[in-house]
């Protein structure tokens, strides 16, 4: 029997050829296109759950609400592990991580290396990452050890045998005593390669409760909730930070923190949560949301039930090409449930032949797909007998549900109507097929309406004034190498005829870690009424360099030796000051404790420049002159050539700097870094959305060719009676507009408050203008007009004697 269904199957396939292609085609793409979202997905939610403790592993994070600022840390002090770890016995063990930017010599050269950190030796006891040379148990328990990941030994070494090997770190030598795997691209640690023992850095051992630097995982015992320590939380916060707050500021307990509208509180995120959950200041690495997770989840959905609809569509349409078939069968004794195995077995066989092409699509486009969504995922499942089951088994499950409507539709036919002729194309499935394109429609205008407003928030972005000018700017990196030649080599550079002008600076308005400080005004001298603002060490030619805007006062001058105490203030730290006239009155800045403030004079006021994501509101800031020249060097040029700028800046660097390389970036890039996963997201649904569009248009194409085939006569008779083309084209159209019409009044609110609820996210964000709806609601118009318009065309230029000869 199986084998006269496929038999059967085969035969309909080959007798109809367009659209079984169609059919084919659109599931096909569909399950590729559902294939690669789920990769995608898949990978997002695997974040660091390699680990063997990883539903134990959890997070500590501080949070803080002081002098008009709210923030959540992802790190917490030096001493938070230990303490917890002695005082309750159910946290077997901790690990902290400390990143740190490191010069390593080779040579006669030093290299950067922005991705170690000082690491507990504990790390390996709390995370899965192999050695392949050296012993986990301590490799890090000593000062001034060093693990490498193997691509860094093979860097340095040209090999992983480099166990013993001495390294010049900062100028201090490091012994290799370990070499570790790669850490894997679903951590959120990623692409850290090299770990300083933790006993090298004497800020591990501070025991300084008001500084969070460190990251740091507690591993709890088997069968302890988190709960357990949540509940603690408030005695640590006593027993540990409360004496130094009261020694550096007075205050005494949490109670009066509150009182004064202050916050300290602990919290824990899971491990495994930190990659989708997790958007804290300090994070190890950009983190995504669960946001998309859901979004590109839904947009598998969307796009098989799409190409499902496609099917139904073309079967249920097709229905009176079959009717007579279904009414023999049923006189020959077939029952219901055969008709029933018969259609689905086509369904699933037209299912399973669009799987294997979907891998084949799959296969082709994974590398453009790696590319924009940044990602190195594969298609490894095909050597795993029990995954590829799994697939195959979800091919089955598409044909099914792309069949069972058109099966019951089929089945259900009463032979007597059929053999008499008097079943229609129109009799049954027409509202349902016109609902299936509505959905179609409604789904290819919602994503429309969104990959717009997502670009236009993008380039709202991009082009946004964030307060200063970040373009043609270069920084110069590793400058620390040049020790107390870094001014007279800033000079230098002013001597190239490209550049205009140049600052040496801690700070940059880039993402970077940052010196939050407490300032008070003239006459608030108490822990209540602190303000805590960004605090910066610049140089000369700052705000000249990037081009900051001054609203009231001057800029820092040479000439002015009371200038080394003097503060340049951003809008928003003005208005908290309460100053009406902030320019020449005093800020008092936190020196160690109350009784030691620093005064300094306002000299000037910039307009608020945005030196985080534009997510945030431009929060309190503060300049001052910097005690000694360090930091980077900030170039402005103004040149066409920027190849000649630079290769003259190199040449003066390798004067001074001897075989280093020069290590620079343009502003403008580190600033776009901030958005990388928001332009990798919209790219990627910019893809999906133009492929749900196209399986939507292959579903209309293949109904607009039945439409016209089965209205071959009328049409002949409309031309022979005087019909013109556009008339008939118009009459072949004007039932898929208004269903797309009607499509488009659905989707729009909708669309309008997923990205209104998105763009929240930003606190800097475009509006969503009229044209988006209207752009889309004319772009579907147009999509379903020339797809339509084809056929329609088409049929209308028939010569009619070839439709009415028949008759």
């Amino acid at each position: 029997m199986i084998r006269n269904y496929l038999k059967i199957a085969f035969r309909n396939l080959q007798r109809n050829k367009i659209y079984s292609a169609i059919n084919i085609g659109g599931l096909a793409i569909g399950m590729a296109t559902c294939l690669l979202i789920t990769l995608y997905v898949l990978d997002e939610i695997s974040y660091d759950r390699y680990h063997q403790k990883a539903d134990r592993i959890y997070r500590i994070d501080f949070d803080v609400k002081f002098g008009g600022q709210d923030r959540e840390f992802a790190t917490v002090s030096d001493g938070m592990g230990d303490a917890l770890k002695n005082d309750y016995p159910f946290i077997e063990t901790f690990t902290r991580f400390r990143p740190i930017d490191i010069l390593v010599k080779k040579g006669n050269q030093s290299i950067r290396e922005s991705m170690s950190m000082f690491v507990d030796n504990s790390v390996f006891e709390v995370f899965d990452i192999p050695l392949i040379e050296g012993d986990a148990k301590t490799a890090l328990q000593e000062p001034f050890t060093i693990v490498l990941d193997e691509q860094t030994a093979q860097k340095y070494f040209g090999k992983t045998q480099v166990l013993g090997i001495t390294m010049t770190i900062d100028e201090k030598a490091y012994k290799v005593t370990g070499v570790m795997k790669k850490i894997p691209e679903n951590s959120h640690f990623r692409g850290r390669n090299m770990f300083l023992s933790m006993a090298s850095s004497a800020d591990s051992r501070a025991n300084n409760w008001l500084n969070n630097n460190f990251f740091t995982y507690l591993v709890f015992k088997e069968g302890t909730k988190p709960e357990q320590l949540k509940s603690q939380f408030d005695k640590v916060i006593h027993k540990y930070m409360m004496p130094q707050f009261k020694s550096v500021m007075g205050i005494k307990s949490i109670e009066e923190l509150e009182k004064a509208g202050n916050r300290v509180a602990l919290g824990l995120t899971s491990l495994t949560d930190i990659h989708l959950h997790s958007n804290k200041f300090y994070e190890l690495s950009p983190n995504s949301s669960i946001q998309y997770v859901y979004i590109f989840s839904a947009i598998a959905l969307f796009i098989l039930l799409i190409a499902c609809v496609n099917f139904m569509n073309l079967s249920t349409a097709r229905s009176v090409n079959r009717a007579k078939e279904v009414g023999v069968r049923k006189v020959m004794g077939s029952v219901r449930t055969m008709l029933m195995n018969q259609f689905l077995s086509e369904s699933i066989l037209m299912s399973l032949i669009a799987f294997i092409l979907a891998l084949g699509i799959a296969t082709l486009v994974l590398p453009f797909f790696n590319d924009i969504s940044a990602k190195n995922l594969n298609l490894s499942f095909v050597k795993k007998p029990l995954l590829l089951s799994i697939l195959f088994s979800f091919a089955v499950f598409v044909g099914l549900l792309a069949g069972i409507y058109p099966a019951l539709f089929l089945s259900s036919f009463k032979p007597i109507s059929i053999l008499k002729g008097k079943l229609s194309a129109t009799t049954k499935g027409g509202y349902f097929r016109s609902s299936l394109v509505v959905f179609q429609f409604f789904a290819s205008i919602f994503l429309i309406i969104s990959t717009i407003v997502i670009y236009c928030q993008l380039d709202f972005i991009q082009k946004q004034n964030i307060g200063f000018n970040r373009e043609q700017v270069i920084v110069i990196n590793d400058t620390n190498l040049l020790e107390k030649g870094l001014e007279s080599f800033k000079n230098e550079l002013l001597q190239i005829s490209g550049i205009k002008s140049a600052t040496i600076s801690a700070f940059l308005p880039t993402p970077s870690y940052r010196n939050n400080t407490v300032f008070w005004t003239e006459g608030q001298l108490s822990a209540d009424n602190g303000i805590t603002m960004q605090f910066w060490e610049v140089g000369y030619d700052y705000t000249e360099t990037l081009k900051m805007q001054f609203v009231a006062g001057r800029d820092f001058d040479k000439t002015m030796s009371t200038d080394s105490l003097a503060i340049i203030i951003n809008e928003t730290t003005a208005k908290q000051t309460g100053y009406k006239n902030p320019i020449g009155q005093k800020l008092y800045a936190y020196g160690g404790n109350l009784k030691d403030l620093i005064p300094y004079t306002i000299i000037g006021v910039v307009k608020n420049f945005n030196y985080a994501s534009l997510r945030e509101n431009v929060a309190s800031l503060s300049m001052c002159l910097a005690k000694k020249p360090y930091g980077m060097i900030s170039v402005r040029v103004q040149s066409d050539d920027f190849k000649q700028s630079i290769a003259q800046i190199e040449e003066k660097w390798k004067a001074r700097a001897g075989g280093t390389p020069l290590n620079y970036q343009f502003l403008d890039e580190a600033f776009d870094n901030m958005y990388r996963t928001e332009q990798r997201i919209g790219k990627v649904f910019i893809s999906f959305a133009v492929l749900a569009i196209l399986i939507a248009c292959l579903g209309l194409f293949g109904l607009a060719t039945f439409t016209a085939e089965q209205r071959t006569k009328e049409i002949g008779v409309r031309k022979v009676l005087g019909a013109s083309i556009w008339s008939i084209v118009q009459l072949l159209s004007k039932d898929f507009l208004k269903l797309v019409c009607l499509a488009f009044v659905i989707a729009s609110p909708l669309a309008y408050y997923a990205m209104s609820t998105w763009l929240k996210n930003f606190a800097f964000r475009t509006d969503i203008p009229l044209w988006v709806f209207i752009g889309s609601g004319t772009s579907a118009l147009a999509i379903t007009l020339l797809t339509v318009s084809y056929q329609s065309i088409k049929t209308a230029l028939m010569n009619p004697v070839k439709s009415l000869k028949t008759e």
